[in-house]
C-alpha cells in the first residue's frame, strides 16, 4: 500500500461528491480524504502499490475537476 498526496481544486462538497463517486468504487483504493481547510485542498490517497500519480490524476480530471501531484 503506497500515500499519494494531491494538490486539488475540490474546495467544496459538491466537488467532493464528485470525486466520490469514482473513488469509492475503485477496488484499488483503500481510504481518501479531502482537506478543504488546507490551501491546496489535499486529497490524501491509500492505494494499491501498482496505482500509479498519474491514475489518480486521470481519474480526477474525468470528474472534471483539477489535481496535481504534491512535492513532499
Amino acid at each position: 500500500m503506497k500515500l499519494l498526496i494531491f494538490k486539488t481544486d475540490i474546495e467544496n462538497i459538491f466537488k467532493a461528491k464528485k470525486v466520490n463517486a469514482v473513488l469509492a468504487y475503485s477496488t484499488k483504493i483503500f481510504d481518501w480524504s479531502i482537506d478543504m481547510e488546507d490551501i491546496d485542498n489535499v486529497l490524501r490517497i491509500e492505494a494499491d502499490d501498482r496505482y500509479t500519480e498519474s491514475d489518480i490524476i486521470e481519474l480526477v480530471s474525468k470528474c472534471g475537476l483539477h489535481c496535481e501531484s504534491l512535492p513532499d
